[in-house]
């Protein structure tokens, strides 16, 4: 397995394991978008290190991005607020398996499109067949879980 899908493997072990901390954190203190918020902060520091150690240089080039890119900072909190209010009484598991299936629609129709300069690629029937038979595998193991 190449090196880049080991490490988004990694990353999808982390968003269930996020919201279950994250929504934990929310309950315990009675809110969870203080838990949110402490989130990012934490996020920050992390990304802000990183930067750090790779280099500030690029930082120079933000004010001339279409404003648009921003969006995905909105787009990071509405999944972090929403997963955090909601984990707690729907269950990780679901609201993952809905994040999942929100996943599996956006990416292909980002594909599809080539929307935000990403690399065409057309959904087609074996494509779409594909993206059925990986919800339903999603949705088998929440049924599995009852």
């Amino acid at each position: 397995m190449p090196t880049q899908a080991l490490i988004m493997f990694a990353a999808g072990i982390g968003i269930p394991i996020l919201a279950a901390l994250n929504a934990r954190l929310g309950a315990n203190i009675g809110s969870p978008a203080a838990a949110a918020t402490i989130l990012f902060v934490v996020a920050l520091i992390t990304a802000g290190v990183t930067a750090a150690v790779t280099g500030l240089e690029p930082l120079r080039e933000l004010p001339g991005q279409p404003k648009h890119l921003f969006l995905a900072g909105a787009l990071i909190a509405f999944y972090v607020l929403t997963i955090t209010y909601i984990a707690p009484t729907f269950g990780v598991g679901n609201a993952v398996f809905f994040v999942l299936l929100g996943q599996l629609v956006s990416a292909a129709a980002i594909d599809h499109f080539g929307l935000f300069g990403a690399q065409v690629s057309p959904v087609s029937g074996l494509r779409l067949l594909g993206i059925a038979v990986m919800a339903s595998g999603v949705a088998l193991t929440q049924l599995a879980a009852r």
